[in-house]
């Protein structure tokens, strides 16, 4: 499929901080794509430079076939765009501003209220929709901001962390809108953090550290680099922990992880055999399980063995590269 979003080796340095650091992207058009990693990882940055508001300091960019320098004002025309913060005019009420936003964007006037209406009553606005945007919560400013990216369906649609502050409700809403774009043919780059949110959009994947990106593919293709199959046991007692520990690492070779809080502990499994390995050592060790089983490896786990390192960085690279 014909790429309408794609980077070749961008940089963008904050001081002496590498925001981005030879970040390469290629979107197929009509697909969601999203970008995760942990905070400072270049996302935000990834993002921005993308949508014409940052310029890069490398590499080069181009969105629906225009250059993100050199026809800026082009780009802008065909993209929608909601930031990590909302940008909506305080001093008048929530109806007015999407009204505002759908002038602005061309829509008749009779468009512009037919489809700031539907956006009220989809996001859930009415009760505040002719209040001043003043009077709102953070979280209702929120939904809001997206229902104004949403007044007319871009070519490209970018969103920053477009979910952050809000309800399981409204989150639910925002992704069933964004699946509507999506069919109608509208590219939608996301970041965030939520890997649930990735996991359940997303047709591609690319997993963002430091300013570069460290694994790229399909939800399932990135499960399958965290040793495919895990296999979790949950033992009854405390106390059980260690000998649980000892029975899976004695049959799967590996080291395991463990949830004090839950008392799970989790393997690499690379067949039932190991599965019938693990309980016959439990067995013989007289260790009561609560729960076993074998399961897929999750983009949690994904999330923490490419991006272990990641939390590690300095307080001012991730203040900057957000």
């Amino acid at each position: 499929m014909e790429a309408v979003i794609r980077a070749e080796g961008l940089v963008k340095r904050f001081g002496t901080v590498a925001a981005l650091d030879g970040v390469d992207l290629s979107i197929p058009a009509g697909t969601v794509y999203a970008l995760l990693g942990p905070n400072g990882a270049g996302k935000s940055t990834a993002i921005r430079v993308l949508a014409t508001l940052l310029r890069p300091d490398a590499g080069r960019a181009t969105v629906a076939g225009f250059d993100v320098v050199d026809s800026a004002e082009e780009v802008r025309h065909r993209i929608g765009l909601a930031g990590q913060y909302a940008a909506v005019d305080e001093l008048l009420t929530g109806r007015a501003n999407l009204r505002l936003v759908g002038r602005l964007s061309r829509l008749s006037r009779a468009d512009a209220r037919r489809r700031a209406d539907e956006l009220i009553e989809r996001f859930d606005l009415a009760a505040v929709a002719d209040k001043l945007v003043r009077t709102y919560s953070g979280g209702t400013r929120r939904r809001l901001d997206l229902a104004a990216s949403l007044l007319v369906a871009p070519d490209v649609l970018f969103l920053d962390e477009p979910t952050t502050g809000l309800d399981p409700r409204n989150r639910a809403v925002m992704w069933d809108l964004i699946r509507e774009l999506v069919a109608e043919g509208t590219t939608v780059l996301l970041s965030t953090q939520y890997l649930e949110e990735a996991d359940r959009l997303a047709g591609r994947i690319a997993v963002i550290d430091q300013g570069r990106v460290v694994a790229e593919g399909t939800p399932a293709q990135l499960k399958a680099t965290v040793a495919g199959e895990r296999l979790d046991v949950v033992v009854v007692h405390h106390g059980e922990i260690p000998a649980a520990v000892d029975a899976l690492r004695e049959v799967t070779g590996a080291e395991p992880s463990v949830d004090q809080d839950t008392l799970r502990i989790s393997a690499p499994a690379s067949a039932v055999d190991t599965l019938l390995g693990v309980v016959r050592e439990l067995d013989g060790a007289g260790v009561a399980l609560a729960d076993i089983g074998l399961r897929e490896s999750t983009l949690d786990e994904v999330f923490l063995q490419l991006t272990g390192a990641g939390t590690e960085r300095a307080a001012v690279g991730t203040a900057v590269a957000r």
